[in-house]
Order: structure tokens, then sequence, then C-alpha cells
């Protein structure tokens, strides 16, 4: 079992930026493939980024490739995503995710642990 909380999220202005993390629990944190997923108000919840287990590997939806960061820390059982060139489009609640699976199959949803969610509102 896989605990994921997430922290970081905020209001920030169009432009801006912000780190999320998500810290996870359990010593098995390397073996699990990394993801952040966000859902709008009114819309179905996306895939964001993820990462694999090395990190050598990080995938991320067209819409924010060049704005946002994904990376891990194993050392630290955190994982990140770094926000900059936020647009009020990002708006969402964000959500870490952990998969047994790959990081280019988290790309279609997969995954096996959520956390709870943290709020990203980018105003205009």
């Amino acid at each position: 079992q896989v605990q994921l909380v997430e922290s970081g999220g905020g209001l920030v202005q169009t432009g801006g930026s912000l780190r999320l993390s998500c810290a996870a629990s359990g010593r098995t944190f390397g073996s699990y493939a990394m993801g952040w997923f966000r859902q709008a108000p009114g819309k179905e919840r996306e895939f964001v980024a993820a990462i694999s287990r090395s990190g050598g590997i990080s995938y991320y939806v067209d819409s924010v490739k060049g704005r946002l960061t994904i990376s891990r820390d194993n050392a630290k059982n955190t994982v990140y995503l770094q926000m900059n060139s936020l647009k009020p489009e990002d708006t969402a609640v964000y959500y870490c995710a952990a998969s047994k699976s790959t990081a280019q199959a988290m790309r279609l949803g997969e995954s096996d642990y959520w956390g709870q969610g943290t709020q990203v509102t980018v105003s205009s």
C-alpha cells in the first residue's frame, strides 16, 4: 500500500510559477512509476505528466510541454511538478499517482494509487 500526499497548490497570476510536491509513504517508492493528473471543473480527469522509476524517462501532455517539468527524488520518496508560465486553463485539482506499471502506461490513465489532490488556480 502506498499513501500519497500532495502539497504546493495555491493561487497564482497568469505567467507565474508553482511547484507541487507529492510525498509517498513506504519503502518501495523507487519501484513505482509516478505521475500527475488534473481535473478542471466540469471536465474529466486528464493525464499531465509521468516519470519512470529511475527518473530517466518522462512524458507530458502536449498542452504543458515546455512549461511543466516532472522530477523525482527517490531518496526522499517525493515526486515534483514544477509549473512555469502558468495559464488560466491550467486551473484544476492536481492529483499525484503511482503505478506498478510504466510511465508510458500512465499516459493512458493507468494508476494503482492516488493522492487526495491539491488545488491550483491561475487568475487572468
